[in-house]
Formats: C-alpha cells, structure tokens, sequence
C-alpha cells in the first residue's frame, strides 16, 4: 500500500501549491508554459533519484511580483536569476557562497524575507480589505489550531474566497494569455531593475535550495541528507529558465511532506506530475477566476511571521557577526534579498580592510 501513501503525500503537496499557482496568474504569468517545468523536473528526479521536488513557491513570486512592474520585466527577473543559478548549480559553488559569508548572514537575509512577505501581505488586504482581512484571521486561527501550513493555506484562500463571491460576486476574467494552452516566446529584456530583481531572485533561491531542499532530505529519514544541492540548483535553472521564455511562472524548491512518504522520489514525481496535468487540463485559470488574489494574504503573513522568521531570526542573532547579520536582516525587509546580503558582506569583508567594523 505504498503507493496510496505516496499519493496521499503528492495530493497534499498539490493542495498547497494551487493557491500559489492562482497568485502566479495573479501576477500575469501564463500558467500552461509552465507544465514544462514540473515535466523536466520530474523527468531529471526519476533519472538521478532525486527526492527534493519543485513546485510555486509563494517566496519567489511575491519579490518577482514586487520588483517587476508588468510580465515582461517579471519574466525577464526570472530568466536572468535562473541564469545565475545555472552557473552557481553547475560549478557546484552553493555551499561555498554560504560557507563564505556564514550561516548566520544567510539566515539573516531569509528573515529579511519573512519580514518582506508579512508586509506584502498587509499591503494585500489594505487594497481588497474583505477578502485580505478575512485571509489573515482565518489563517491564524487555522494555523493556530493546527500548526499546519496545507490547512493553513487551503482553509484559508477558501474560506476568503467562498465571502468574496457570495458577498463581493467576485469574479474576474483573466487576461488571454494567462489561461491561453499554447505557448508563446516572450524575449526577455535588460534594464536594471530586471538586473536588481534576477540577483535578489537569485539571493533568495540560494537560501531557499538550501533551507527548503536540506528539510525534505531530512524528512526521508536518510543519513547522510540525500540532497544533491548542486542537482536541485541546476534543475530549478533550466526549469525557470524555460519557462520564462515562455511566460511561464518560476517553480522553486519547495518543503515538501512528499520527503515523508514511504517512497519520496516516486512521491515527488506524482506530486509534479500531478500538478502538470492540472495545468495542462487548464483547472487552475478555471478556479483562478474566482479566487481574488488578497486571498493569499494569510498564507504568506503566516509563513513570513510564523515560519520563516522566527527560526532564522534566530540563527542570525546567535554567534559571531550577530550584528552583521541583524542588518542584513533589515536591509533586506526593507529593500530586497541582494541588497540585504550585499550590505552582509561589505560589511563582513570590506569595513575590517579598513579598519572598521560593526
């Protein structure tokens, strides 16, 4: 009976990824390119027996989200990080960067995020105050009782939006290309707030492969951790990379309960397999239709506030470089995760040479 459990575990992961895969078409992206990423993704995991999966991740589409004033510069933000991370991925140099400027700066700058998600989601329900308020109350309740982030999102961007569309009538007609089931070559253009976005997409993915791949591996119960973070890295690249030529959303490493299942690289791939032929059957731009895009404010409040933070937050004040690592945490919720680890290292490795230092 494996494999019932194994699919329990995929359904349970899907659920969690299709209100972020509605915020994805919130944002503008095409929904069906992305079929490819959790295709190739799921082909390179049964080919190297990878248990770490891909899927939408709110993290990487909130800051594309913020820094990207419409599709083309978003996908544009896309391209460029994946590129970056393909170089990082293929030179095997993701450990490195983190053993260079040290854990706590890492975490310092993955706290910044929790802050940085937590404020989105606030801006969310002051613009949709129904929906975006009744988000957050429910998430906390939920999650409150239940210390679960699946129920926690599913209870509530239903629950916030069953009251926009029995109160509001909400309902939406998504822009053509969203829910189009073709593809279409979007050419990537340069400018610098792209340039600003791909680093600090790259920054955060950098934490979030390490933080978020580490975490499934430790879920098999394998020692040493399973994980090939120079795999994960690669896959991610080639994987936004594609589909962001193509108007695609980014899919990033994800904590994943398919880690748990008796079988998690078969886990793995049905969950993503899964989730393609949501995709490729065009469901999500269906129930995209009436399901507003505040409605994730709870979900990201709780996982910036409850999640991400407190742990990192935690890291990052202990031990030497605290204070280095405290201001990256604050450049970080302020400005972005490039900027936030930038201001890390200058001032880990340049205000010493001078003779200064924090």
């Amino acid at each position: 009976m494996h494999w019932l459990t194994d699919l329990l575990a995929a359904i349970g992961v899907v659920l969690n990824g299709i209100p972020q895969g509605i915020m994805a078409m919130s944002l503008g992206f095409a929904i069906f390119p992305t079929l490819f990423s959790f295709i190739f993704a799921s082909a390179v995991n049964g080919a190297f027996g990878a248990v770490a999966p891909l899927s939408f991740q709110a993290e990487s589409l909130a800051l594309t989200g913020k820094l990207g004033r419409d599709l083309r510069e978003r996908t544009s933000i896309i391209f460029g990080g994946s590129v970056i991370m393909l170089v990082i991925g293929v030179t095997g140099t993701l450990t490195k960067i983190v053993d260079v400027l040290g854990n706590n700066i890492m975490a310092g700058m993955m706290a910044g995020v929790g802050i940085m998600l937590a404020k989105i989601a606030l801006g969310m329900a002051k613009d949709q105050r129904l929906t975006g308020w009744l988000s957050i109350a429910i998430a906390i309740v939920v999650y409150l009782i239940t210390k679960d982030l699946v129920w926690t999102i599913v209870v509530s961007v239903i629950g916030s939006s069953l009251a926009a569309v029995t109160l509001q009538h909400y309902r939406v007609d998504l822009p053509a290309h969203v829910t189009a089931r073709r593809f279409v070559f979007t050419k990537p253009q340069f400018n610098v707030r792209v340039l600003r976005g791909a680093l600090s997409l790259a920054c955060l993915n950098i934490g979030a492969n390490i933080s978020y791949g580490l975490i499934t591996g430790q879920m098999t119960g394998q020692k040493p951790n399973p994980v090939n973070l120079n795999l994960l890295t690669g896959t991610q690249a080639l994987a936004d990379m594609g589909t962001s030529l193509l108007g695609g959303a980014p899919v990033e490493a994800i904590i994943s309960a398919t880690g748990s299942a008796p079988e998690p690289v078969v886990a793995g791939i049905m969950m993503m397999l899964i989730m393609a032929a949501i995709l490729a059957l065009g469901w999500l731009g269906k129930l995209g239709k009436y399901v507003p895009s505040a409605s994730i404010a709870g979900f990201l409040l709780i996982l910036g506030v409850a999640v991400i933070f407190p742990a990192n937050a935690a890291t990052a004040l202990h031990g030497a470089n605290s204070t280095v690592a405290a201001i990256t945490l604050v450049v970080t919720a302020i400005a972005d995760p490039f900027a936030g680890l930038l201001s890390g290292a200058v001032l880990k490795f340049v205000l010493p040479l001078l003779g200064l230092g924090v």
